[in-house]
């Protein structure tokens, strides 16, 4: 019988807003036991070092360099972990002693898939010696060194949430809208097809916080008193990534922000929120059959103007658009618990990544192992 692990989760997404942790109970295949989440903000001028730190990243031609103030953030950064965990495992009554591993992502601070680089800082060992926990992380780059994109690596888990949930009319789409959005196409024979499909929070995110002063659009209060501009939404929307012949992965600096003289400030929120929508439809074009049902997770399921204009759209092409919950998920929590998920495949060499999600060769395992001290 295949041993069942307790594992926990690490997530810090594109949007740099914080820490996600998740308990996942799961054989890293059809087992899979979800257990308590939480989240542990960036405070402001953290955030303003990772900032920096994605500058600082452009220099980076080798993925163990860190230049400038990069090697001090990635202490920072993996001590503010440790710290998440230790809090994380008190709030629910549970020990180093109790967890079999810990799935840690890192920040993502350079993803150049053209190039096959991508650095996600975060020292594994660190963590694993602050938290007396084996550490897994620095999963996507075996993909890339056997040809794939290096991203997204969520589809296998949720492949393996698909296979539990009973009654969701197929086709299904997983969206997850974070600072970059992708899709996870579970078609006939769990099919398994993955990609970035466009711009998710970031460019929302980036408008309001040069011309607002705040870190994203809470609850879509800023967008829902703006117009859409059809002629800055058209800018992006006829980009060249949503043609190209072959999907590729997204770097949050693939798409630039407006210019303040494009628009005033709730116009400029609601033209992005409509063009998030607009790019996760335009491309599921790209997928060998149109979805009937959108499952979205992600920060982007949290603003109703996002959700509006993607359950629209979605409509004229015969699809429902529903939010993690409501099919008994946990929007927040999911990229941390498929990080638990990964760790706990990577341990057993199973796959992570498949020809239909990054475009590697042949289905791959990956990820660094840290022992615990």
């Amino acid at each position: 019988m295949t041993q069942t692990r307790t594992a926990i989760g690490l997530m810090s997404g594109t949007s740099m807003d914080g820490i996600d942790v998740a308990l996942l109970r799961t054989d890293g295949e059809t087992v899979v036991e979800r257990g308590p989440s939480a989240s542990f903000p960036y405070d402001a001028q953290f955030r303003d070092r990772l900032k920096q730190g994605l500058v600082e990243a452009k220099a980076i031609t080798q993925r163990d360099q860190r230049p400038g103030a990069l090697d001090a953030l990635e202490r920072d950064l993996t001590l503010r972990h440790a710290e998440a965990v230790k809090t994380f495992l008190k709030q629910n009554n549970l020990s180093a002693a109790d967890i079999d591993v810990l799935g840690f992502h890192g920040q993502t601070v350079l993803h150049r898939p053209d190039e096959a680089l991508t650095v996600q800082i975060g020292d594994g060992a660190l963590l694993a010696g602050e938290t007396g926990i084996d550490v897994v992380y620095d999963m996507r780059a075996n993909d890339m060194e056997h040809g794939g994109q290096g991203a997204p690596l969520i589809p296998a888990y949720h492949a393996a949430l698909a296979r539990g949930a009973a009654g969701l009319p197929a086709p299904v789409v997983f969206v997850n809208i974070g600072g970059i959005s992708n899709l996870t196409f579970i078609g006939e024979g769990e099919t398994l097809i993955a990609y970035d499909s466009g711009p998710g929070n970031t460019l929302i995110d980036q408008w309001v916080e040069a011309h607002a002063g705040i870190p994203f659009d809470q609850g879509g209060m800023i967008a829902c008193e703006g117009t859409v501009l059809p002629a800055l939404a058209e800018r992006y929307l006829t980009n060249a990534f949503f043609t190209a012949a072959t999907r590729r992965s997204l770097d949050r600096n693939d798409f630039a922000p407006p210019a303040g003289s494009d628009a005033g400030l709730a116009d400029g929120a609601r033209t992005l929120a409509h063009v998030t929508a607009a790019a996760i439809i335009k491309s599921a074009g790209h997928l060998p059959q149109r979805p009937v049902t959108y499952v979205v997770c992600g920060g982007g399921r949290l603003n109703p103007v996002i959700m509006r204009d993607l359950a629209s759209l979605a409509e004229v092409e015969g699809a429902t658009v529903l939010a993690a919950e409501a099919v008994g998920f946990n929007g927040d929590s999911m990229e941390a618990e498929a990080w638990a998920y990964l760790a706990v495949r990577a341990l057993r060499g199973l796959p992570l990544t498949y020809p239909g999600t990054t475009g590697v060769r042949q289905p791959v395992s990956g990820g660094r192992r840290a022992a615990r001290t």
